[in-house]
């Protein structure tokens, strides 16, 4: 259980390390209009998924919260983790500003990240509700009708 809870503090620290370094590397996304709509886009998915499932049932880590309770209604009807979309999109919009090598590769560390927490987040949720199973098979991870 102490290994379970290190690996998800870990997975998060990496996160947001990389949410800095690549908004330390790149330019204002108002610097181009393409990356200013791509992050905006995951701005609006962010909140959608927000409205749609309360904050008290969110956790910054993979851990599953003791009194959580699944969401299968808006964003999560066609993605279990709209989030973790939402994120890669606005980070999508930054690297896009001005694309370099190293972003690109950090923006790569990101997406990995996030499946990994992804995956983390799912074993738990399948130990815990049987529902969870059958809701893997009618949705896609991140990304709507593809992944």
């Amino acid at each position: 259980m102490i290994r379970s809870r290190n690996y998800s503090f870990i997975l998060v620290l990496l996160q947001f390390l990389c949410i800095l370094f690549l908004l330390l590397l790149n330019e204002s996304l108002f610097s181009n209009r393409l990356s200013l709509c791509i992050s905006s886009l995951g701005f609006f998915v962010g909140l959608y998924a927000l409205m749609v499932n309360k904050l008290s049932n969110f956790n910054i880590t993979p851990e599953i919260k003791e009194k959580a309770k699944l969401i299968t209604t808006g964003a999560y009807a066609y993605i279990r983790h709209p989030m973790y979309f939402a994120v890669l999109l606005i980070m999508l919009g930054v690297v896009t500003t001005h694309f370099n090598l190293t972003s690109g590769l950090i923006y790569l560390g990101l997406i990995l990240i996030l499946f990994l927490k992804a995956q983390k987040e799912e074993k738990l949720w399948s130990q815990k509700s049987t529902a969870y199973k059958k809701y893997m098979k009618t949705t896609k991870m991140f990304i709507p009708f593809i992944l």
